[in-house]
Order: C-alpha cells, then sequence, then structure tokens
C-alpha cells in the first residue's frame, strides 16, 4: 500500500523534507510506522514514544491499521515559547 507522511517540527528537520510517499505492507499499523522512522532515524525510545500520530486529520492509537492512500502526519511535542 502507498501511504503519504507528513513530518513536522524537528521531524522535518531530521528527515529534510516535509513529506514523503511510503510503500508499505498491508496491515501496518500507526505503531508500526512510528517504530520503522525511529529505527531509521535514531533518537531515543522517549522521542518516539512523544510523538502524536494523526491519519486522515484524525488523532490515532497505535494499535490503529493503515490503509492505502491513508495521509499520516507525525507531530512531534512541541516546547518553548515565552514566560
Amino acid at each position: 500500500m502507498q501511504v503519504t507522511v507528513l513530518y513536522f517540527g524537528v521531524l522535518k528537520d531530521m528527515v529534510g523534507h516535509r513529506s514523503s510517499e511510503m510503500d508499505l505492507p498491508e496491515g501496518l499499523s500507526v505503531a508500526g510506522l512510528v517504530e520503522r522512522h525511529a529505527a531509521q532515524l535514531g533518537s531515543s525510545g522517549e522521542f518516539w514514544d512523544s510523538i502524536a500520530v494523526a491519519v486522515n486529520q484524525q488523532y490515532a492509537k497505535a494499535e490503529d491499521v493503515l490503509h492505502d492512500g491513508d495521509e499520516i502526519a507525525l507531530l512531534p511535542p512541541v516546547s518553548g515559547g515565552l514566560r
């Protein structure tokens, strides 16, 4: 199946682009997609455990199964701002 993955915040910098088309095996879960990125990009487990994922503009759970044509947004935690 083919999906579009959108990267936000520091993930965009880590990957080097804003989005990518990915060919994935049928039945892959949200957690599986995050695990693939963690293995490819590195960084600590805590970082990847804190990633929010949206599928087709709806927040998704780790066990949700992805489908052909899905648009997946990987959203890292946000920090900073003025005090």
